[in-house]
């Protein structure tokens, strides 16, 4: 039995994974920002990799650690933070990070595409760090998971008109079956780069939209609006897709019928 770490471990894709490893007969230490009791055979480490506060201690005697702590901001140097720990820690920890489909295809060249897109160019800098710091290390690459899709609609549908991207489309997956391949990936050899992981099937943004209305009750005029910069141009292209790696098996539908069942 050895101990993983897992950050981001209360995430939406954090709290899948942890239960996974732990049901594999592992010791899981969770890294949080507030204490907390051991729960359900969780351990609970206070620190921080937006600072790097309390890494060093929360990475010792870990055989593998789990990154998954991610925002829309600040990848890189959580990386940055967590590596640095690793490393001075001296036992060379197997380092698994999630990434996006797209991070090395998504230009983030101008103001523009950094206030939309600048996400994808701190993975790919996370990514670089992950790979280049002397650990052994495997790296997932997933897209957008369904209930990414449902945050970014729900404050367009707050207005009464929905600018949507035009030309835009998505291949959601669920983050269930991207937790499943990730703790494979943690319990198994370091790997590097592998292949990507995608949902089932690709969605104009607007269906994405209309379904999402259709779930929740609502009646919205969509208007799909043309953004500027090179990331932009890249989404419509389909840098964020993977439809050779459509392995996800559970549906944008079958979300929305899962999401809304209690309500009805």
């Amino acid at each position: 039995m050895t101990t993983i770490l897992v950050t981001g471990g209360t995430g939406t894709l954090g709290t899948k994974v942890v239960p996974l490893l732990r049901d594999a007969g592992h010791t899981v230490r969770v890294l949080t920002r507030s204490a907390r009791e051991p729960e359900n055979g969780v351990e609970y480490v206070t620190g921080d990799v937006s600072t790097g506060e309390g890494l060093d201690a929360a990475v010792a005697g870990a055989a593998t650690i789990v990154h998954c702590a991610g925002s829309a901001k600040g990848d890189e140097d959580k990386a940055r933070h967590l590596v640095g720990a690793a490393v001075r820690g001296g036992e060379r920890p197997h380092l698994v990070y999630i990434s996006v489909v797209g991070a090395d295809r998504v230009p983030v060249v101008s103001g523009v595409d950094r206030a939309m897109f600048g996400y994808f160019a701190a993975k790919l800098a996370a990514e670089r760090i992950v790979e280049g710091s002397g650990l052994p290390w495997t790296t997932l690459r997933a897209s957008q998971f369904h209930e990414w899709v449902w945050a970014l609609m729900e404050p367009m549908a707050k207005m009464p008109v929905m600018p949507l991207w035009a030309g835009v489309r998505f291949q959601p997956i669920d983050s269930r079956e991207v937790a499943t391949r990730l703790a494979e990936l943690a319990l198994g050899e370091p790997a590097g780069l592998v292949p990507d992981i995608a949902g089932p099937r690709v969605y104009p943004m607007e269906r994405l939209a209309r379904d999402y209305l259709r779930a929740v009750g609502k009646r919205r005029l969509l208007v799909n609006m043309r953004t500027p910069g090179r990331a932009a141009a890249a989404f419509r292209e389909g840098a964020n897709l993977a439809p050779e790696h459509a392995v996800g098996r559970l549906t944008w539908e079958d979300f929305l019928a899962e999401r809304t069942a209690g309500a009805r």
